[in-house]
């Protein structure tokens, strides 16, 4: 069944199985490498710590405008599978290692791609079974190459693609081939235990990249919010490499109660509480053996009367110790969350200077709009963060923290408080409306409880930062963030009042139980009579930040809106991004993810727009870049979002400047 192997989609020459064939024969990596540069964006962040940087110089802002596609890749969904593909999105970015371009697709089918042509090398299969997942929206962001340096370079699955599913499983394919490595688990795979009976098959899946330590493959996991609070814990989990056995777990909720922080949660949340999970990416610093988690929030997210305290470890940056799972430090950014606020983000680990020395620090932006900046060895803020009192709760049965974490620097990259006089509205009854709605809610600021009458989220919980995450230029020391800058109205809605015909619905529908507590919850974007957010503009931004101070070097709308507000001229408003940068050391960067199906590049000191080009649907992903053949790629997935609401499609598409006569 985990065999399914899919050859070519396209006939090959005679000539290039001949080639093919030989360098399987003398060991796939060691020969595939010879053409590629030094450098190779290997990880699912370009590098282990997430720069999103390639050291490539070839595309220039002098001649980004001559970028042509030239090799397009379809991964045959958008033909083969219409329905599925209608709760999908295609979030992934690609990696290169040892002459082949790695990739999933949203029903966790492994490719392996020619660089140079986009031709397909071999396709594994895991067989998911789309029909039992009715409430999923299936994605899948990246997948990860590991090379066993101990193995004989031809032997079979020294060079190991792993990846991870919806159902669960942890999956190790030979790089080479995309045969199972049978030494791995069961037959090439480790299933995942819940440890708790599902609501529904994909309440708990994998949707990002795992980690490859110095002894381990580590994932973790995607939870579907507010259905409960007796809900999945979410643990970190850490296999070996080779054999797939378990080495360690680490659970963000503290269970014993002589443990540190064991009192930041109540004697009912340590037994009964789950999430906290880890559903972004992870970073790893190799030399220091230190894994950096970005936790999520506790269950439910938007009621923590079952949950009391601050709930450490959730919230949080955490460093572990990559060979035994071990806690060194942890950074909470949110105390007590109940606004779904939870690190969307890759920890991005960056080297700063101070009293001219280097210092090693990682970089957390989050949903608030706020970028955290830690020491990598102790956590401590390298910029300052103050505690400062924020609103407090008027649920009964609640207690919010009476504080929150606010870093003195960075500024925040998107705006936190909205008025009823910032109300947008297209015609004067169209204002009208949104500001009583503002008014008739609660409104005061970042950090507003969630209360019974109903209170503004801002920014939404869609972001802020999302986990499209940061990219950071290590020479000019420069960090570009695309931010959200839209609002939700969250109500709590007293279990007596809650409809039984809502309690078996998903986390997507909007209206959800938080079975287990008082209250049930609705949410919902701030929108208008006519169909256009209350927000002011822009509605998406971009935002470049120089961290040689911690300030803010320019910043500007992201996005046409017209798939928001239909128009017959572009509408420069910004729109919601869902995907990240990719910079190079030319000093200009590509980017994608907005709802106007775009693929832009920018100039990173002064933020204009070099170049841009109309994808054949939305790019919900973040770009790589990679040179080959003395040639330098920039590569997007173009497969829209159903979640979003973009144009749906299958693409993998490659530009390149045109080659020299």
């Amino acid at each position: 069944m985990f065999r399914k192997i899919r050859g070519p989609q396209k006939p090959i020459s005679p000539v290039t199985r001949f080639l093919f064939l030989l360098l399987l024969s003398v060991g796939f990596g060691a020969a595939l490498s010879l053409p590629a540069s030094a450098f190779e964006w290997s990880s699912y962040g370009g590098d282990e710590g997430g720069q999103r940087y390639a050291p490539f110089s070839q595309i220039t802002a002098e001649n980004v405008a001559g970028l042509e596609p030239v090799w397009t890749y379809q991964t045959g969904d958008l033909a083969n599978k219409p329905e599925a593909l209608a709760r999908s999105a295609l979030q992934v970015t690609p990696i290169l290692a040892e002459g082949a371009l790695y990739l999933c697709t949203p029903f966790n089918d492994v490719i392996a791609l020619d660089p140079a042509t986009g031709q397909e090398m071999w396709r594994f299969d895991p067989e998911v079974d789309e029909a039992q997942f009715p409430a999923n929206h299936f994605k899948c962001r990246g997948v990860t190459f590991w090379r066993d340096e101990n193995a004989a370079k031809d032997e079979v699955c020294a060079a190991r693609i792993f990846s991870a599913t919806a159902d669960r499983r942890v999956i190790a394919l030979d790089a080479g081939t995309g045969v199972p490595c049978n030494d791995f688990g069961e037959a090439g795979q480790v299933l995942i235990d819940p440890g708790i009976e599902l609501l529904w098959p994909g309440e708990m899946q994998i949707t990002s990249a795992p980690v490859v330590t110095q002894t381990a493959v580590v994932i973790g996991s995607a939870i579907s919010d507010n259905a409960r609070a007796q809900a999945p814990k979410g643990t970190v989990r850490a296999f070996d490499l080779r054999s797939g056995a378990p080495l360690w777990s680490f659970d963000p909720v503290v269970r014993d109660a002589s443990a540190p922080y064991a009192d930041t949660w109540s004697e009912e949340a340590r037994a009964t509480v789950g999430h906290a999970n880890v559903w972004a990416p992870m970073s790893y610093d190799r030399e220091r053996d230190t894994l950096f988690l970005p936790t999520s929030s506790p269950s439910p997210d938007f009621y923590g009367g079952r949950r009391l305290g601050d709930n450490r470890y959730a919230n949080s940056v955490v460093a572990l110790n990559g060979t035994t799972g071990a806690i060194k430090w942890h950074f909470q950014t949110v105390h007590h969350d109940v606004w779904d606020y939870d690190l969307p983000a890759q920890p991005t680990l960056i080297t700063l200077e101070r009293e001219g020395r280097d210092v090693d620090v990682v970089a957390q932006v989050t949903k608030t709009g706020f970028m955290f900046v830690l020491d990598r060895d102790t956590g401590e803020p390298f910029y300052e963060v103050e505690e400062r009192p924020v609103p407090q709760t008027d649920v009964p049965g609640e207690v919010t923290s009476p504080t929150q974490p606010f870093p003195v620097a960075p500024p925040p990259f998107v705006s936190q408080r909205i008025t009823p006089e910032d109300a947008l509205g297209f015609v004067l009854f169209d204002k009208w409306a949104c500001q009583d709605l503002m008014r008739s809610s609660r409104n005061e600021g970042l950090f507003t409880p969630p209360s019974l009458k109903g209170t503004i989220v801002y920014p939404f919980t869609g972001g802020g930062a999302n986990w499209g995450g940061m990219g950071f230029d290590p020479e000019r020391k420069i960090a570009i963030i695309n931010g959200n800058q839209m609002a939700h109205l969250i109500k709590l809605i007293p279990r007596a009042d809650f409809k039984d015909t809502k309690e078996n619905r998903g986390h997507e529908a909007e209206v959800t139980p938080q079975a287990g507590t008082e209250y049930g919850m609705s949410r919902e974007l701030l929108m208008s009579p006519l169909g256009a957010p209350c927000s002011p503009l822009p509605w998406g931004n971009l935002t470049a930040i120089d961290l040689n101070d911690g300030t803010i070097k320019w910043q500007q709308s992201f996005g046409l809106a017209n798939e928001i507000v239909p128009a017959p001229f572009d509408l420069e408003f910004g729109t919601p991004s869902f995907g990240g940068p990719a910079l190079t050391a030319s000093g200009i960067f590509f980017i994608a993810g907005t709802m106007d199906q775009r693929l832009r590049a920018y100039d990173i000191n002064t933020g204009e727009e070099l170049w841009q080009h109309k994808l054949p649907a939305g790019g919900h992903a973040t770009p790589m870049l990679y040179e080959w053949g003395g040639r330098e790629y920039v590569v997007i997935a173009a497969g829209g979002s159903s979640f979003a609401d973009t144009k749906l499609g299958d693409y993998i598409i490659a530009f390149a400047l045109p080659e020299r006569p």
